[in-house]
């Protein structure tokens, strides 16, 4: 089967796109808008680009009409936000959080979540997330249909058990971050494996079980 991508509309590339370029990790945000409201949503197209500087890409959709969502809108006024890695534990809370909810109205609030104070920005991380990234916005880039928010790690809250700060590693057996597999399908991480060793001499333990 061949696709030529110039003959589809934007919504049958995004269909396409989205489902095969999977799982993809999700980024739960947290921006704050004029009057203080603190606004939290979740987005797939969403990755990390580097670490040095330290820099994260987030990518958000506009309205038909081209209007901003409220996420890029606070983004583009404050050039502050926070991204949380959802887990398993907040998994369902994280999906409610993309619900259309009037500006004036906390997804924090509706749903449950608790807004802790961030370090270096203005929008607050959530208490419940196991990692949740303080950013700066680093460069925004502009398509037709999206904005691209190129953010710079300020500060990184995670939870106690999750990181040796001796070695600097994460104790990954006490990490189940989930990942979006298109549509409203999510997959998790409990499946894991190693491709470490040969044939002649596999691997019987993998990092994960050693730290």
């Amino acid at each position: 089967m061949d696709i030529n991508f110039s003959t589809l509309t934007e919504h049958e590339r995004y269909k396409l796109m989205a489902s095969l370029i999977v799982p993809r990790p999700i980024a739960l945000v947290t921006t704050v808008n004029d009057d203080g409201v603190v606004n939290a949503a979740p987005f797939s197209m969403f990755n990390m680009l580097g670490e040095e500087p330290p820099i994260l890409m987030l990518s958000i959709n506009r309205g038909k009409d081209g209007s901003l969502k409220d996420t890029a809108a606070n983004i583009v006024r404050s050039r502050e936000f926070v991204v949380q890695i959802a887990d398993e534990a907040i998994a369902e809370k994280m999906h409610r959080c993309g619900e259309r909810l009037p500006p004036h109205v906390s997804e924090l609030e509706v749903f449950g979540l608790t807004a802790a104070p961030s370090m270096s920005v203005k929008p607050p991380r959530i208490a419940e997330a196991p990692v949740a990234f303080e950013c700066v916005l680093w460069e925004l880039l502009e398509t037709e249909s999206r904005q691209i928010f190129i953010g710079k790690i300020q500060w990184m809250h995670a939870r106690d058990e999750l990181i040796d700060t001796e070695r600097w590693r994460v104790r990954l057996q006490n990490y189940f971050p989930v990942g979006r597999f298109g549509a409203s399908f999510y997959v998790d991480s409990r499946g894991r494996f190693t491709l470490d060793g040969t044939a002649d001499a596999p691997q019987r333990s993998t990092a994960i079980d050693e730290m």
